[in-house]
């Protein structure tokens, strides 16, 4: 190779992509009781958890937690399997916090975290301020699939997912037509929607869509998530293994039901 191809090749090529990383929302400064708590998550799934990388998210406490606490939190992680690579975007106080410890501040976050304070100080709508619907009316959500992202046509995978694979449809749905194999990863900002064996991680609602749905026809996931709330291979009943079934969220809680066929 001649000097001059050689000033041009690049030592290291940089792509931006979706990468599938667990946002630890933080809800105590006890980092004994955090590490226990996340040592038994990692003993129970270790082919999920252990050396996972995590992002931290303190926009669950009351205020920042300075230097000192902020390092025992990351000692207790690291001893109980898993990898802190970031803090979650927050405030200025989360910021300096980042620089002190040297991480780096997710960037994925920030819209996600902007939305919810924009909802939060958004005055009602008109439709808000209207006597509330007939109990008939908002008594079954549950029943009902969950609308799509909209702003895109849904994303179709005609071929199968292996492992160490991931999909990703970006503000829209996802339909796998085929297989999700174990080790492989598909990920909807929508609903997720898969006609064969799900054997992999199938997450739904990345940018926090509670509404989203995973619908699978037969099921043997390693994990399935909904805007954040998720259940591995061991939460999920022995009985719905193999079966075509449907995941949403209902009262904040992770639900999988087996559908009709």
């Amino acid at each position: 190779m001649s000097a001059a191809a050689a000033d041009y090749e690049q030592a290291g090529e940089l792509k931006i992509g979706q990468v599938g990383i667990a946002n630890l929302r933080i809800r105590t400064l006890d980092a004994a009781r955090l590490a226990g708590e996340m040592r038994e998550r990692v003993q129970r799934a270790p082919k999920l958890f252990e050396r996972a990388a995590v992002v931290l998210d303190f926009g669950g406490l009351a205020q920042t937690p300075d230097l000192v606490t902020a390092r025992a939190l990351l000692d207790g992680l690291r001893e109980a399997g898993v990898l802190p690579v970031a803090l979650a975007y927050g405030t200025a106080d989360t910021e300096r916090l980042a620089e002190q410890l040297g991480l780096p501040l997710l960037a994925k976050f920030r819209a996600q975290y902007e939305r919810d304070e924009d909802a939060a100080l958004a005055p009602p709508s008109p439709a808000a301020k209207r006597s509330p619907a007939p109990a008939a009316e908002t008594a079954a959500p549950a029943a009902a699939a969950g609308p799509a992202v909209t702003g895109s046509p849904g994303l179709i995978q005609s071929a199968p997912v292996r492992s160490g694979q991931q999909v990703y449809a970006d503000n829209r749905d996802l339909t796998v037509l085929t297989t999700v194999g174990a080790g492989a990863e598909v990920i909807a900002d929508g609903s997720v929607h898969i006609y064969g064996p799900l054997r992999g991680r199938a997450l739904a609602g990345a940018q926090g869509n509670e509404k989203a749905r995973i619908f699978c026809r037969e099921f043997h996931a390693e994990l399935v998530a909904i805007a954040g709330h998720y259940k591995v291979l061991e939460d999920i009943p022995k009985e719905l293994r193999g079966k075509a079934v449907q995941v949403w969220l209902e009262d904040g809680q992770l639900t999988i039901a087996a559908l009709d066929t």
